[in-house]
């Protein structure tokens, strides 16, 4: 089903509208009808939610205010795919959307096709009084899908992962990494009075600001992520078993779920496999270890002798020794160039947990409106990652960016970096 895109090239926010929207449903591609309502556990969502979802913002925040007489695919599509936002009314219950075999797929796809339509012939009014609002809300919402496309990812993977079959989501490929990687060592990080926090004129969210200064002593920063076989290190010595090392919320939730690994790796016949997009593969000691929660990475830290960083050490490192999240992983920020050691992975494999507990920026105020349920609702009780993952969709990244998950979250593509007191 394709979109009339007369004239859409010609307008850059509505050629990237539909390169965003036609990637949702391209990551789609390889799935079977069948996969469409798959939720094996409340805190992930059904491919056809998401693609619902990501549907229903364009047409809560932008089509029913701003185009007059629009004409709204389903009277019930308000309620069902409501996430959390209070501001707009009721939402099914989350750990139910398994349970909507209807609307079908197809049906879906038609209502992506409606909004999209609508949306574009919005975009493409250049003297729409409410012009300026427009832009800034469709921005908002094709920054919002890009989170739901990196989000359907892991939440299917999730969900495949419960059928012995072990699925793939998407053809084998390659070591994302060198087979072996770089010698952990320590960069130093210089103390500064820095600037923390987005500062510029392009897209960014609004917990990424006020930018502020922050006074930094110096610090040691990892030079790469911990591996699967240093990992495995922690394992064999009984890191899972000793008290001393976890914090105590992480020691309840590390006995109530009995947890002795991390999510995705599976023994079988005495060897270690990792199950991955591409189905199930033998554990590449290599690779670093993904699908820790902040508990376990936390754990893991305390039985190195060193610790997590601060979300303010992670962005004063990225700024000293990373240009932007393109040049990806070893690559030097140009005043650092002469500096022998690399800091490598900060970008494109995996969100790196942080010490720091998600809270608000001094001077931060929420939007108004049911916009303003977007982010700061949310500061209480979770953990800011830093970077981003291997599907995280290509320009989503940026040094300020602030991904939060729960303390217990294992879900989500995310790994450990270490770093030490200067």
């Amino acid at each position: 089903m394709t979109v009339e895109n007369s004239g859409v090239h010609e307008d850059p926010l509505a050629a990237d509208f539909l390169a965003t929207r036609q990637y949702s449903t391209t990551l789609c591609a390889t799935l079977e009808i069948d996969d469409f309502g798959l939720q094996a556990m409340p805190d992930v969502s059904p491919p056809k939610w998401h693609l619902a979802h990501t549907t229903w913002f364009f047409e809560t925040f932008l089509l029913k205010p701003f185009v007059t007489g629009y004409r709204e695919f389903h009277s019930q599509f308000e309620y069902l795919f409501n996430s959390y936002y209070n501001g707009v009314g009721r939402q099914y219950p989350r750990p139910q959307r398994g349970l909507l075999s209807r609307p079908t797929v197809n049906e879906v796809l038609a209502y992506r096709h409606h909004v999209d339509t609508a949306m574009l012939k919005l975009l493409l009014m250049p003297n729409h009084p409410d012009r300026a609002s427009i832009l800034q809300r469709c921005t908002l919402g094709l920054h919002h899908e890009q989170q739901h496309q990196e989000l359907l990812c892991t939440d299917i993977k999730y969900s495949f992962f419960h059928n012995p079959l072990y699925p793939a989501f998407g053809a084998a490929q390659g070591s994302p990494i060198s087979p072996s990687p770089q010698a952990l060592h320590y960069v130093t990080v210089e103390g500064a009075s820095a600037t923390i926090g987005y500062q510029g004129a392009a897209f960014h969210f609004d917990n990424e600001v006020p930018a502020h200064l922050y006074l930094q002593v110096g610090f040691r920063f990892a030079n790469r992520l911990i591996t699967n076989a240093e990992y495995m290190e922690f394992i064999q010595d009984g890191g899972y078993d000793n008290p001393l090392l976890w914090l105590a919320d992480g020691w309840i939730w590390r006995q109530s779920c009995d947890a002795a690994h991390p999510c995705y790796w599976v023994q079988q016949d005495g060897a270690w496999f990792e199950y991955t997009l591409y189905g199930l593969s033998p554990l590449n000691p290599w690779l670093p270890v993904s699908h820790v929660n902040y508990y376990e990475a936390d754990a893991y830290a305390r039985w190195c002798d060193k610790r997590l960083a601060s979300e303010q050490e992670w962005e004063l490192a990225c700024g000293q020794f990373i240009a932007t999240p393109e040049t990806r992983a070893g690559a030097l920020h140009p005043q650092a160039a002469g500096n022998k050691a690399m800091i490598q992975q900060m970008f494109g494999e995996l969100w790196q947990w942080t010490r720091s507990s998600y809270a608000a920026y001094p001077g931060y105020r929420a939007a108004a409106g049911a916009i303003g349920e977007y982010n700061g609702k949310f500061m209480c009780n979770q953990m800011v990652l830093r970077g981003s993952s291997c599907v995280t969709p290509p320009g989503h990244a940026r040094p300020t960016y602030r991904n939060f998950f729960y303390p217990r979250d294992h879900w989500q593509f995310s790994g450990i970096r270490l770093a030490d007191d200067g």
